[in-house]
This record gives structure tokens, C-alpha cells and sequence, in this order.
């Protein structure tokens, strides 16, 4: 009977979707409407097998839906299918709701963009440099991202149920910012929860009401809700799964009870409705909604790809608005096409698949490129931060003149006030770039000079003594020097052992040797070996230590560091 069940509600939704693509008129013939659903099955098939979790997948035009279709399983347990009526967790998907929410208290003379948040969460530490809710919702304001500080604080994914509270008690402990507000572009959650808490604290509501009322209601998205409340029954929703053994799955579902930067429950189906308010402004008007898509600046005039929960770029030649999420094993992708008024959407409950590669093949099927648009190669997601108008030229010179094989660039490269380094790895001939832990490939333009992405270019050079010197972007861009290499002996690692704490965090941290390495060790992270990377520094579970030392030499503390959180204190107990 579920069987049978799977494939009349399967028939259900390709039907209405042919009949939707016929009413549209988007492909003259019924061969090409076939031909078009047979090539976006393909796409799908990894995830059209019974007993898998799948996507959900919708291709609109303003706010109608062109093709709409569900594969692979809701949940595993009861067997039921996904449908473009699915309910799925779109995680930082989130954003651009939470920015227009807060948009339209803009709009009502309540807030201002270039506020202080202390004016609404007192409660957060006086940095010396006011940081504004535009600067939040850019990810210039330097605050530490939640989940880094989380996670580094002890708290276990899957183990802990984190609340509003929590992240605001975090926050209120931190003694620095990841850098001054304005001077740079660091994605981080813990803008978009303060946005929410600015939202609550002015309208009176707690962020799902306000936006069932100013937004979804309005829109029509009856099936949308932000979910902060991790007990909440969401009608239809797709539990996400994790792989486990071969073959099997097991579940894989955020615990957490917080909204804003994630945590909104929706449809493809839905994400029709909004995708329509773009053109329409039904709700916040024509002039907020263009206001939410204006890339933001830093304080230098350079412009990112980021708006408010929006993210600028291209795919062959045609400008995207896009943003993608990613919690536990959910993953999603919201494209639009703003030239043409189309969108695509991808939603899925499967943390092995790729959304936003996804949706652009999906794109490239359903919506032809009008014949003035050209471009023929695949172009990538955008990433930020920036682009900068009439930039500096770089040193060509020292560049081009600089012989050095693969091999001799390897290495981790630093610069000063930021633990994060930038890691250079070398495959043969081939040279890997890990920034910020994505791994980059680069591709050699010169002797000295590679090329990101095709286009950003990563310059080594010369440097005090002997030392190479790594610029990623123009002049104007940081420069990083070449760590020294070194492989302590565990007598020298000895000096590291003993107790450190964090009042930044509320936590501490013991490291030991073990078997000739240091392992950091904690009630709650457990045993986490670390590998040298510099004097002093160590790298483990995608975080970076820098060991201090006082004046006699003695080792006093460390940072700690993430691709998202910098620079945070321990002090040594013991």
C-alpha cells in the first residue's frame, strides 16, 4: 500500500507540473516539456530510491510555479514521500526574512539601520566603536559567530538544546571583536540573532509572531514559520538524515531553539509567494525590497557581494541573488534570476547533497538564457567579501621574477593580530589554498602568481628575512608571511600541559601529551590531538592555538581561533 501510495502521489505531482509548465508556456512543444522534466530527473536521481532521503525542487516565474516535484522521503520511518508541499528547515535561508521583518520597523520609524545595538541589547560589552544593525546584517560588526563560540564553549550538537539566552550570555562574556566594526567581512550568525532580538524587543512579539503577521500571512505562505521553539509540532516536515554504515541512515535534526539566522520552516511552494513579492513589494514596498538587495560596504567604500541575507553573483552570465543554508543535514538553496523575475529552489534533508549546485543545473534546464545573455561556462556560487572598485596594481614585478617550486610554497602563512592563518598546500605540481577551512584550488598564471576562482589573484613574493610573502586580492588586501616550520620534541611540548580557562567562553581547556603529541582534553569536547604548525602554534578540529609567553619566557595563555571567531583568550591556571 506505501508503495503503491509513493507512486500515485509521484503521478500527482508530475501532472500538475506538466500542467503547470503547459499553462506557463515556457516550452513550446510537449516533447521539450518531457525532454525538460527527463533532464531534471536525472539531476535528482541519486535521491529517487526508496528508503532514501531526497529534495524538493521549484522553478518559478514571478510568483507561479513552472515545475514543482518532491524525491526521495520525508522520513525513512513512515515511509512518506517528499512533495513540493514538504516542510523543510532552510537554515541561513533564514536571513533575508529575518532583514526584511526587521526592514519594516525601519520603514515604521521605529529602527534605524545605523543604530547602536546597545541601544536595544544594552546587555552586550562597549567595544569602544559603536556597531550598527546595518553592520549585523552585512557581517562587518566583528562579532564572534555564535556557533563557533558555542561549540567552543563545550556545548555538543545534538546534545545540548541552545536557546536565545544562551547566545546572549555568550556574547555578553566577549572581550574582543574578530576585528574593528566596518573594516572587513566575516560571516557570522550572531548577527542575525541580535537582528531578531532587536525585533522582538521593539515590536513586543517574539520574531515568529511578528513574522506571521507582517509577513507570511500577507504573502499567503501558510506553510512557513520561524521554528524557535525546538518542541513545536511543523505539520509535514521532513526530518533530515545523516549517512551511517553502508547504506543505512540515522537522524540528523538541529536541537537548537533560536531564530533569525536560521531556524525558518518553509516550501517550495511557499518560497513562490516570496519569490513574488520582489517584483509585487505586497509587502515592505517596492522601495525596501530594492533597499534589502543593496550590497553593503565597508568603511574603505569597498563593496561586498553581500546585502541584507542576500548574496550578489553570477551564473553564465546571468546576475543571481541567492543564499544558501546549511543545519545538521538539511540543505538549501534559494536562486533568483532578478533580470528575469525567476527563481529557482532547492530544498533537501540530506547533508550529502549540493543545493546550490543543484539549483543552477536545474536553472540551466528549465529557464533557457534569453539569447542576449552569453556565457558559457559554469560560474561558482559567489563568495565573499569584496570587490574593489579601481584597485591598486600588485607587484608584477617582484611576482614574476620569484622561482620558486610548489613544494617551497607550502606552508602556513600569518599575519599580525590574526591567529587565522592561510594555509598553502602542494599536490605535485598543483597548489591547494586553504582559507578559512575551504579548500581553493589555484591555478599558476606566472612564476609567482596564481589565480582563485579564475579571477582573484594570489601573489607570492619575497620577504624579510628569507621569508615568502602570500597576498589574496589586490595591494590593498593583507599580506601574509611564511610561518617557520617546526616539530617540537615531547620534551618541549611538556611546557605546554596544565589548565588554561576562558572567561570569554566559561570554559576550560587541559593539555596533555600523549603518545609523543599534544591533546587538548574536555569534559564535554572529550580528546582532541593537535599538530604543530609554527613556534608556539598548534592546529586541531579546524581550530588554531597560539600559545603566549610572559616576560621570563614561561608560557602565560593562548587564543583560540576559528575561520569564524579570532583571537579568543585563555589565561593559565595550572
Amino acid at each position: 500500500m506505501a508503495a503503491l501510495l509513493w507512486r500515485f502521489r509521484g503521478a500527482l505531482v508530475v501532472l500538475a507540473a506538466i500542467g503547470l509548465l503547459a499553462a506557463a508556456a515556457v516550452f513550446p512543444g510537449t516533447a521539450q516539456r518531457d525532454d525538460a522534466e527527463a533532464q531534471v530527473d536525472a539531476i535528482f536521481r541519486p535521491w529517487t530510491g526508496r528508503g532514501t532521503p531526497g529534495c524538493a525542487v521549484g522553478v518559478m516565474d514571478g510568483g507561479e510555479l513552472l515545475f514543482a516535484k518532491g524525491y526521495g522521503a520525508a522520513n525513512l520511518e513512515y515511509d512518506v514521500p517528499i512533495t513540493p508541499a514538504t516542510v523543510f528547515h532552510v537554515a541561513s535561508v533564514s536571513k533575508q526574512f529575518t532583514a526584511l521583518a526587521l526592514g519594516l520597523l525601519v520603514a515604521d520609524g521605529e529602527v534605524s539601520w545605523d543604530d547602536d545595538i546597545r541601544r536595544y541589547v544594552p546587555e552586550l560589552p562597549d567595544f569602544g566603536t559603536p556597531i550598527t544593525l546595518r553592520q549585523l546584517a552585512h557581517h562587518t560588526s566583528g562579532i564572534r559567530d555564535q556557533w563557533a563560540l558555542l561549540q567552543m564553549a563545550g556545548w555538543r550538537w545534538g546534545g545540548d538544546v541552545i536557546r536565545q539566552a544562551d547566545v546572549l550570555d555568550l556574547l555578553s562574556r566577549q572581550t574582543g571583536l574578530n576585528f574593528e566594526p566596518g573594516t572587513d567581512y566575516v560571516y557570522s550568525n550572531s548577527g542575525y540573532t541580535l537582528l531578531a532580538v532587536v525585533i522582538e524587543r521593539v515590536s513586543g512579539q517574539t520574531l515568529r509572531a511578528f513574522a506571521d503577521r507582517r509577513l507570511f500571512r500577507p504573502l499567503g505562505m501558510t506553510h512557513t514559520v520561524f521554528r524557535d521553539d525546538h518542541t513545536l509540532l511543523v505539520p509535514n516536515r521532513a526530518y533530515a538524515y545523516a549517512p551511517e554504515g553502508f547504506g543505512g541512515y540515522r537522524l540528523s535534526i538541529p536541537d537548537f531553539a533560536i531564530a533569525g539566522a536560521t531556524s525558518l520552516f518553509t516550501t517550495v511552494e511557499d518560497l513562490a509567494h516570496w519569490n513574488r513579492n520582489f517584483g509585487a513589494g505586497v509587502v515592505g514596498g517596492s522601495d525596501l525590497l530594492r533597499q534589502l538587495q543593496e550590497r553593503g560596504e565597508l568603511n574603505d567604500g569597498a563593496r561586498l557581494s553581500y546585502a541584507f541575507g542576500l548574496m550578489h553573483g553570477t551564473h553564465r552570465g546571468r546576475r543571481t541573488i541567492s543564499h544558501g543554508g546549511t543545519d545538521s543535514s538539511y540543505r538549501s538553496e534559494f536562486l533568483r534570476f532578478p533580470d528575469e523575475d525567476a527563481a529557482v529552489a532547492v530544498l533537501c534533508n540530506t547533508g550529502i547533497a549540493d543545493p546550490g549546485r543543484l539549483a543552477r543545473d536545474v536553472a540551466d534546464i528549465m529557464l533557457p538564457r534569453p539569447a542576449r545573455i552569453a556565457g558559457p561556462a559554469r560560474e561558482t556560487a559567489p563568495r565573499p567579501p569584496a570587490d574593489r572598485a579601481l584597485p591598486p596594481e600588485p607587484d608584477r614585478d617582484a611576482a614574476a621574477s620569484l622561482a620558486v617550486e610548489p613544494a617551497d610554497m607550502a606552508g602556513y602563512y600569518r599575519r599580525p593580530g590574526n591567529d587565522v592563518p592561510l594555509r598553502i598546500v602542494a599536490r605535485g605540481e598543483n597548489l591547494t589554498l586553504v582559507a578559512r577551512g575551504v579548500e581553493q584550488p589555484l591555478r599558476r598564471a606566472s612564476d609567482g602568481r596564481f589565480l582563485l576562482r579564475g579571477a582573484t589573484e594570489v601573489t607570492f613574493a619575497p620577504g624579510g628575512e628569507g621569508r615568502l610573502q602570500l597576498r589574496v586580492g589586490d595591494a590593498s588586501r593583507p599580506t601574509y608571511s611564511r610561518a617557520v616550520p617546526v616539530q617540537p620534541s615531547p620534551g618541549a611540548l611538556a611546557e605546554y600541559t596544565g589548565t588554561y580557562y576562558s572567561d570569554d567562553l566559561g570554559v576550560g581547556y587541559a593539555f596533555r601529551v600523549e603518545d609523543d603529541r599534544l591533546v587538548l582534553w574536555n569534559r564535554k569536547l572529550g580528546r582532541i590531538p593537535l599538530a604543530p604548525t609554527f613556534a608556539d602554534g598548534f592546529h586541531g578540529a579546524g581550530w588554531y592555538f597560539t600559545f603566549r609567553r610572559d616576560d621570563a619566557g614561561t608560557i602565560a595563555g593562548f587564543t583560540v581561533s576559528t575561520s569564524r571567531a579570532w583571537n579568543i583568550p585563555f589565561r593559565r591556571r595550572g
